[in-house]
């Protein structure tokens, strides 16, 4: 368990406040320099930088050889970031929405996920599926997805879901010299672009130098003692707001679980065990997901400990593009105080 906004880091110095976007990319960046195996594909993200600045400046610096936009053709270069990696190499291939994951699930869960064991381990393929999830901004049904339980469901991929520059930048150098296949799921609306304002707490500081954050620890981004609140990506902003309005009445814990696979069971435990009461806020679907597998989890090993259980997610339904629609059915900071509030009765 790590302490709230401090990554774990090897002799850092220099720090400087920065977006979600310009952490990742200096991450990748880094990396690129240190190694000519690792380059990066993807629809618009050359030119274009990426439609969320997820490789935003990258072209300049290394060129189309390394930065290299693909044709509207999911199967085709996800399957060619798989076949790179099992020569050696160390693709970063961004599938532009997570909606769009079914498009080429066949290279995604039959060839990435599952070739290093088809293979008896003669073959690993280390490689990062880049994408962009979440609502918030009225880009509909399918485009405005997480679909984190999905890819965490199927076994064979890590799947990693940072919530602050820091971790982003710092979860990224990991998952690109992770050995075997990484999905790096950004959240839009923590990326701090132009058109797309970010909630406060996703611009951190971040350390100049290079370091890493180990896959599977969860990070208590605020201490408490009555109610534990589980979330990831863009939630536990929202949590954190909901637990501030509710400070002097109820002292709400918030953990940001960081990484799904593999999952922190341990760090929910121990919290689950000192407050007795437990809230899951999830913007993926309601039902057979990331809310349920945490729920199952926290009563598994501390039944005897949990008084109370809620979870707030997304309805069992395709997102609405209208506005309104849209922000009713996103779990928001009044959603997770009913919640808090309803454990504590």
């Amino acid at each position: 368990m790590a302490e709230a906004d401090e990554p774990e880091t090897a002799e850092t110095t220099d720090e400087r406040e920065t977006t979600m976007s310009r952490a990742m990319v200096s991450a990748i960046a880094s990396e690129m320099r240190d190694s000519d195996d690792v380059f990066v594909m993807g629809e618009d993200v050359a030119d274009y930088g990426g439609i969320f600045d997820s490789t935003d400046g990258l072209l300049d610096e290394f060129g189309r050889e390394k930065i290299m936009d693909v044709p509207i053709s999911e199967t085709g270069f996800i399957g060619a970031a798989v076949g790179a990696a099992q020569a050696g190499m160390r693709p970063i291939a961004e599938l532009m929405f997570a909606d769009f994951f079914g498009v080429g699930m066949d290279q995604i869960y039959n060839q990435m996920a599952k070739n290093t064991y088809m293979s008896g381990s003669t073959v690993n393929v280390p490689m990062v599926l880049m994408t962009a999830v979440g609502g918030t901004y009225n880009d509909a049904a399918q485009h405005s997805q997480t679909l984190y339980g999905t890819f965490a469901h199927l076994p064979g991929m890590k799947v990693v879901v940072p919530s602050t520059a820091a971790d982003a930048k710092g979860l990224m150098h990991t998952a690109i010299r992770d050995d075997d296949p990484v999905v790096y799921m950004f959240h839009k609306r923590l990326m701090g672009i132009g058109w797309m304002p970010a909630p406060d707490g996703p611009k951190t500081s971040v350390p100049e130098d290079d370091y890493t954050i180990d896959f599977g620890e969860a990070d208590v981004k605020r201490e408490g003692d009555d109610v534990t609140v589980v979330t990831l990506g863009l939630h536990v902003h929202r949590a954190l707001e909901a637990a501030a309005d509710l400070t002097g009445e109820i002292d709400v814990e918030v953990i940001d679980l960081r990484t799904l696979v593999p999952l922190d069971t341990e760090t929910v435990l121990e919290s689950v065990r000192k407050t007795g009461r437990l809230v899951v806020i999830d913007e993926d679907y309601h039902s057979f997901g990331l809310s349920g597998e945490i729920i199952a989890r926290a009563t598994e090993g501390a039944l005897a400990d949990l008084s109370a259980v809620r979870r707030v997610t997304m309805p069992d339904a395709p997102i609405p593009y209208a506005r309104p629609l849209e922000q009713a059915v996103n779990p928001g900071r009044e959603d997770i105080i009913e919640a808090v509030q309803a454990v504590t009765e």
